[in-house]
């Protein structure tokens, strides 16, 4: 049985390419900020991954992980964190408050399976 992702990036270009390179082995729900991914998580939607971009609109993903984190319901869901910027402090800071993995956009797409097999333990 497929495990299930959710992604959440403001730009759908970066969903489409993950979904054709991961689609074949893991469903996707893909959210544009993490506002409405919230909403689809409170109403019981858990995901086995949540794969979140940085920086965005109307909330910021290391928001969106600190919210996360310090929920009883979510805390438990490995969550990777995509950038733009290569910033060791915050890496650090992410990884600190529970990201699983920090990955640098742009990304090899093979990377990123390798490294979701990694935290999900496939």
């Amino acid at each position: 049985m497929k495990k299930n992702i959710m992604l959440i990036d403001d730009k759908v270009s970066i969903a489409k390419v993950v979904a054709v390179y991961l689609s074949k082995d893991y469903n996707f729900t893909y959210f544009e900020n993490p506002v409405k991914a919230i909403s689809y998580l409170e109403k019981g939607e858990l995901p086995d991954l949540i794969i979140s971009d940085i920086r965005m609109p109307e909330m910021m993903g290391s928001d969106f992980l600190y919210y996360l984190k310090k929920n009883e319901l979510f805390k438990s869901i490995p969550v990777i964190m995509l950038s733009s910027e290569d910033s060791t402090t915050e890496r650090i800071e992410l990884l600190e408050a529970g990201a699983a993995d920090y990955i640098l956009k742009p990304f090899n797409p093979m990377e990123l399976k390798v490294r979701i097999k990694k935290v999900l333990g496939d």
